[in-house]
């Protein structure tokens, strides 16, 4: 009779135990992939106020504070770090390939200096401004108090999460995007070359970079973990460093009108550019094609672009495409507690500032490129077109964006 009950008790213990072991083993792609068994880089230390005393409570333990818990076990607090580090397998044919194949570029750089006052400085002032205007009511814009729950997933769909290195990234168009979704490849190692991962980040094809397969963003959380979801969402964003990269809101937008209306772009010119010719360009039929148009040299300008953004009717057909729309709705600063605040105009010093800090400036370094770079003195030429009443109110609409990430009113734009 004995023997029975502890049979039945080693039974229901076990199958307890491998329930937590699917939820907990979210990256269901492959055992070379397990979170809990991949040595990660630990982020940034931030420091955390003295925990407040709290009245004793009793509380009956929940299913998910018990997964919580199997978490922290192996992470270190704020880094994302195992406590205990497993050997890799050195078994493993890939890994073994992987070594033989690539060599870590700059591998004497890495953490052999101390990083710049300058640069930690400049990451506090950037961290504090964000905290402040969270916190109190000199910057409004909807959603600003809202919890992380009541985010919709639809809107988390530009957090990429790298589970190998406790990384999350939220990446904004027009903002170098492209390259540091490169890294994020690179550094997750979801691309295949040969056998092994791909290391160069500038070897990756551009129809890969933003194609949705090759990152695992917080919008797919659902369809693999369902209820569960939204907890892990929190104890990623609690344990993983978390960084974004912004830049100049007018520069943003004049970048963004170049690179979808002066190139030939067919998605663009029927979804928008056909709708400002229709509506402030005065041609009722507008050519077929982007090829067309070029030819006949019709396109709308970039007054007709402001017209476009301003106009109520826009985002009551559709919400603002992610190319224009504002970083505070990309990236939900006000909800993230972001570790590192990244801007376009330091982007050198930034970039390898944040890699230090992820511990991975010896395996991937940032791809920068002047190529087309929209320059913030251009804004007097190209807003030379745009009414100074449009201009005033532009920036009431990218307001919270300038204010949140430390950017200057235009005021040479808005007095004029």
């Amino acid at each position: 009779m004995g023997t029975s009950r502890m049979f039945h008790i080693f039974v229901a213990l076990g199958s307890a135990f491998m329930i937590l072991l699917i939820i907990i083993y979210w990256d269901d792609v492959g055992a070379s992939h397990l979170y809990l068994y991949t040595p990660v880089s630990p982020g940034p230390k931030v420091p955390h106020p003295p925990p407040q005393p709290r009245p004793h409570t009793t509380r009956t333990p929940s299913f998910l504070s018990d997964i919580d818990a199997f978490v922290n076990q192996f992470l270190e607090p704020g880094t994302g770090e195992p406590t205990d580090t497993v050997p890799v397998d050195s078994s493993s044919n890939q890994s073994e390939k992987s070594e033989e194949r690539y060599i870590p570029r700059r591998e004497w750089k890495i953490h052999l200096t101390p990083v710049a006052a300058e640069l930690r400085e400049r990451q506090e002032k950037r961290r504090r401004l964000l905290q402040e205007l969270c916190a109190n009511d000199s910057v409004v814009f909807p959603g600003k108090n809202r919890s992380f729950d009541d985010i919709p997933n639809k809107e988390l769909d530009h957090l990429i999460v790298d589970d190998r290195h406790g990384i999350i990234y939220c990446y904004v168009p027009k903002v170098a995007c492209s390259n540091w979704k490169r890294i994020m490849i690179v550094l997750s190692e979801s691309l295949q070359q040969e056998g092994a991962p791909q290391r160069d980040p500038l070897a990756i094809p551009r129809d890969l970079v933003h194609n949705t397969s090759m990152h695992f963003t917080f919008n797919k959380f659902w369809k693999r973990y369902g209820k569960f979801a939204k907890h892990l969402m929190k104890v990623k964003l609690k344990k993983y460093t978390k960084f974004l990269f912004v830049r100049d809101p007018f520069v943003r937008l004049i970048s963004a009108y170049r690179n979808k209306f002066e190139m030939r772009n067919e998605d663009f010119y029927r979804r928008f550019a056909q709708v400002m010719l229709r509506r402030y360009a005065n041609q009722p039929t507008p050519p077929a094609s982007v090829d067309e148009a070029f030819t006949l040299g019709v396109q709308p300008s970039f007054s007709h672009f402001i017209q476009y953004l301003l106009d109520p009717q826009t985002e009551k057909d559709m919400p603002f495409n992610e190319h224009w729309r504002q970083v505070y709705r990309l990236c939900h600063p006000c909800q993230i507690q972001y570790d590192f605040v990244g801007h376009l105009e330091t982007a050198e010093e930034d970039a390898e500032h944040l890699l230090r800090l992820l511990r991975v400036d010896n395996v991937v370094e940032f791809p920068t490129s002047q190529r087309n770079l929209t320059a913030s003195s251009w804004e007097t030429d190209w807003f030379s077109t745009v009414p100074i009443q449009a201009r005033r109110e532009l920036y009431k609409l990218y307001e919270p964006d300038f204010r949140l990430f430390g950017y200057d009113r235009p005021e040479s734009l808005l007095n004029e």
